[in-house]
């Protein structure tokens, strides 16, 4: 089974809880500074939170205004309390017509995940197919340099009742950065594993193109600094092209 069909359940959930509502509201912050402030104040009809996960991002956008939906493919993270609007799928094949959304947002890099390069660039494809003829997307990604640099090879972290134990490695074959968790609590052990493509800036972007997308900035991270080799984060802001445009 794909890895990424077994590992988002409850042991991500702990694993992964200083992911928090905190960071969410920070994160909100940062998108209507990038995408309503710098619009000149326009707001979107509808967003769609894509990989939504347990819903952090959704709620935040929720509570100020916007007409947010989540999508993921984990029922167990979709499940999460609060009860939000959010949908089951896979963000290769959105159950979404056309010219859905006026904002797409991808948070907390979950592009990547897939084994062949054409599925992972189908979900550009998907986000341009749902987004409007100039609606905005964001797209939010570890920055690879900085990531393979700093590679910790392994760690243990106490979890509640239990313990962590992590490998990480690059594999310069795949490009893909691994990570592998075993879980041991209770007497029980549990081994899960995350893999994701490690992509440049400039792949990205030509991808964006490719599927019909046009990046306007790139930020290094929350902050709105600009993108540099040493960022956290790379974070991809654009649209999609009017009809005709060009």
């Amino acid at each position: 089974m794909a890895w990424y069909k077994e590992w988002f359940g409850q042991d991500y959930l702990e694993l992964y809880a200083h992911r928090d509502v905190e960071e969410a509201e920070r994160h909100a912050d940062f998108v209507e500074k990038v995408l309503v402030d710098g619009s000149g104040g326009s707001r979107p009809r509808a967003v769609l939170d894509l990989a939504s996960g347990a819903g952090r991002h959704t709620a935040a956008l929720r509570a100020r205004g916007y007409r947010t939906l989540g999508l993921d493919l984990s029922l167990t993270l979709l499940t999460q309390p609060p009860p939000l609007p959010r949908v089951a799928g896979d963000i290769r094949e959105l159950p979404f017509a056309d010219a859905s959304f006026d904002w797409v947002l991808n948070f907390f890099t979950s592009f990547g995940y897939f084994d062949n390069e054409r599925e992972n660039f189908r979900v550009l494809e998907e986000i341009a197919r749902v987004l409007t003829p100039g609606g905005r997307f964001l797209i939010d990604l570890f920055n690879r340099d900085r990531v393979i640099a700093g590679l910790v090879p392994t760690e243990t972290l106490e979890l509640n009742g239990g313990v962590a134990e992590i490998e990480r490695w690059f594999d310069q074959r795949t490009e893909r950065v691994n990570k592998r968790i075993r879980i041991r609590a209770g007497g029980d052990e549990r081994s899960f594993v995350e893999s994701v493509r490690a992509y440049s800036e400039q792949e990205v972007t030509i991808g964006l193109r490719w599927a019909g997308l046009e990046h306007d900035q790139l930020y290094g991270d929350f902050d709105g600094t600009p993108f540099g080799p040493g960022s956290a984060r790379l974070i991809l802001v654009g649209h999609r092209p009017m009809e005709g445009a060009g």
